[in-house]
């Protein structure tokens, strides 16, 4: 791990340029397998400014993060922070592609046609809406009106007790099931 340290407007002592290395090692544990990672830090003092602006990149990340604080020590804290922040949320996002990607086997090739096009066109068609306003009803009641109507599987009403919207539905096996959403 290349790390690049420059100093504007001041003279660092051993023991920060120390600090801020050993503290910098740490995000090369977020890239193990590659040989190329680089970083950039740049850490100045505008009068009772101290801030760090540091680049990193590894392979096909390549990150940036800049911090401000009154103390130097304390801006590569922060800063080392951010970037580990950074480096979590890109490694998170490539393990859901990964995962997403195995899960949908695959791509498969789609040659357009204007046929393919009319098909699509005909299978897409509107499904008939039913606007109901839920009556307010007991829980033993829905099922009594549910166990009524044979030929509906689900019913949408306001509980009366919670005030909250409920569905009763039939499962497969028998019985019936309610969903009562905590809002």
């Amino acid at each position: 791990m290349n790390i690049a340290m420059t100093f504007k407007n001041f003279e660092p002592s051993d023991h920060l340029r120390d600090y801020a290395t050993r503290r910098f090692e740490k995000l090369r544990r977020f890239v193990p397998k590659s040989e190329n990672v680089e970083m950039t830090v740049v850490l100045t003092v505008d009068k009772f400014r101290h801030k760090a602006d540091v680049q990193f990149s590894a392979d096909a990340v390549n990150l940036s993060a800049q911090e401000q604080s009154a103390d130097m020590y304390a801006t590569v804290d922060m800063v080392l922070d951010k970037l580990q922040t950074q480096l979590k949320k890109h490694f998170e996002r490539m393990k859901e592609k990964r995962r997403s990607a195995g899960q949908s086997g695959g791509a498969e090739p789609f040659a357009f046609s204007p046929e393919a096009e009319q098909e699509a066109k005909e299978k897409a068609k509107a499904i008939p809406t039913e606007r109901v306003e839920p009556k307010p009803l007991f829980v033993e009641e829905a099922v009594l009106q549910l166990e009524q109507r044979a030929e509906e599987a689900v019913l949408v009403f306001r509980n009366a007790e919670t005030y909250r919207i409920n569905i009763l539905y039939r499962r497969g096996q028998g019985g019936m099931g309610l969903i009562d959403p905590d809002m």
